[in-house]
């Protein structure tokens, strides 16, 4: 289950990412005429930018029960073994690190999304 939610959250962030932080970021270094381009090719992704919102709240809901499991994940015990306990660690450093970039990501795409414009604009 756990490694389930790591996997949406992360997608989820990415999608956060690719809806509203990378194309701010292509148009503001002037390669608007190439992210349409893309976009022409790929014209699927233009649904992630129309349902933003959706995307966002999921993100926010899949991000918060990753962050819960990781806290109540802290104070298991790892196994008793010395490779298990090993493996035990390193997983749980692993997938720490994960959430934080899922979180760092998701966090991206919301200044991106719905603090840019409104500095943005005159």
């Amino acid at each position: 289950m756990k490694k389930f939610v790591n996997f949406l959250t992360l997608f989820t962030s990415f999608s956060t990412l690719i809806c509203c932080a990378l194309p701010a970021l292509v148009v503001t270094l002037g390669f608007g005429a190439a992210l349409a381009g893309f976009l022409g090719d790929n014209p699927q992704l233009i649904f992630i930018s129309e349902n933003k919102s959706v995307i966002f709240a999921l993100g926010a809901i899949l991000l918060s029960l990753g962050g819960y499991l990781q806290y109540r994940v802290r104070f298991e015990p790892c196994p008793l073994d010395p490779e298990l306990a090993r493996a035990c660690t390193s997983s749980r450093v692993f997938s720490f690190r994960v959430y934080v970039v899922s979180v760092i990501i998701y966090l991206v795409g919301f200044v991106f999304a719905y603090l840019a414009p409104y500095f943005l604009n005159d």
